[in-house]
């Protein structure tokens, strides 16, 4: 085969790696957030309140886990005083369904300035870490809010069978599979990188790089052998 014919080859297979990372990353699945709207009933150390809040979810791929931020856009409780900065420290749940089913603890900062009398209180940023023990589709519903504020603590708890704020796909450490128990037994049930997207492209990226750099070497050496034939002794 000459120089040019096996140069078009080669070029080809490098083409051929291009396209099939193309073709990865176009399949690998995306998240589907929304703003939902959560009705709470909250328990407050002077009666029952109700108020409804948009929620949403977000998830930031973080080595094995993901940090998962719950947003309040509106204050779903008030305090008949006024709150003092920092006086209130809130925490909420954040339940799975899907590829596992776990309840996901996500706590903020105090509130950063005070909060007027008889006036919803704004909820700061929720956060947590969620590591997948199962790989697959997991969504993200808010749960139980519970607010701490001088010494009394709030329940809130939701009253609409809210729809998930965040549908995700996601990876486990080691493929989900569980190790087996000492012994040797079959292992039990197992219990969330992210995302897909991002694995894919760097799994994708490395598979072609090293095929074109293949190619390339391959090509070099073909040329230097002939090279090395054509010159006299």
């Amino acid at each position: 085969m000459s120089d040019r014919k096996r140069s078009t080859v080669l070029a080809s297979a490098g083409a051929s790696a291009v396209v099939a990372v193309v073709a990865v990353l176009l399949a690998a699945p995306a998240a589907h957030a929304d703003v939902v709207d959560v009705a709470y009933n909250c328990q407050t150390p002077i009666g029952d309140k109700s108020a409804v809040s948009p929620i949403d979810i977000k998830a930031v791929k973080e080595g094995d886990g993901y940090k998962l931020t719950m947003s309040f856009q509106k204050g779903v409780s008030s305090s008949p005083i006024e709150l003092g900065k920092g006086a209130m420290s809130p925490s909420a749940v954040i339940m799975t369904d899907g590829a596992e089913k776990v309840s996901v603890p996500v706590s903020g900062p105090p509130n950063p300035e005070a909060a007027p009398a008889n006036t919803p209180i704004k909820i700061t940023d929720l956060s947590g870490t969620y590591t997948p023990k199962k790989s697959g589709k997991v969504t993200f519903t808010a749960g139980v809010l519970t607010i701490k504020a001088m010494g009394t603590t709030t329940t809130c708890t939701s009253s609409n069978n809210p729809a998930p704020s965040l549908e995700l796909e996601v990876t486990a450490a080691g493929g989900g599979q569980e190790a087996p128990p000492p012994g040797g037994g079959a292992g039990g049930d197992t219990l969330p990188q992210t995302g897909p997207a991002d694995s894919a492209l760097a799994l994708g990226t490395l598979g072609a790089t090293v095929l074109l750099s293949g190619a390339a070497g391959m090509l070099w050496l073909t040329r230097r052998g002939r090279r090395a034939e054509r010159t006299p002794s």
